[in-house]
C-alpha cells in the first residue's frame, strides 16, 4: 500500500501528537500507510479544502467528516 500523499504537511501528526505517540504510531499505520482514503482528515481536506479541516479532528472520526462536508 501506498502512503498518504499529505503526510508530510498533516499536522494532526506533525504537531498535535507528540505527547501520545503510541496512539499517533496505531492511526499512522493504519491510515496514512494504508486506508488514507478512509481518513477523517483526508476526506475533508480533499472535498473542502485544507483550511475546513479542524485542528482536532482525529481519523477514524469519519461521521464527524461527513457531518463537516453535509454543511457545505
Amino acid at each position: 500500500m501506498s502512503d498518504c500523499e499529505l503526510l508530510s504537511g498533516c499536522i494532526f501528526f506533525n504537531d498535535r501528537m507528540a505527547n501520545m505517540p503510541s496512539t499517533s504510531n496505531v492511526f499512522k499505520m493504519m491510515y496514512c500507510n494504508g486506508n488514507f482514503e478512509g481518513c477523517a482528515r483526508y476526506t475533508v481536506r480533499k472535498e473542502a479544502g485544507k483550511e475546513n479541516v479542524p485542528e482536532d479532528l482525529f481519523p477514524n472520526q469519519i461521521d464527524k467528516a461527513r457531518e463537516i462536508l453535509d454543511k457545505r
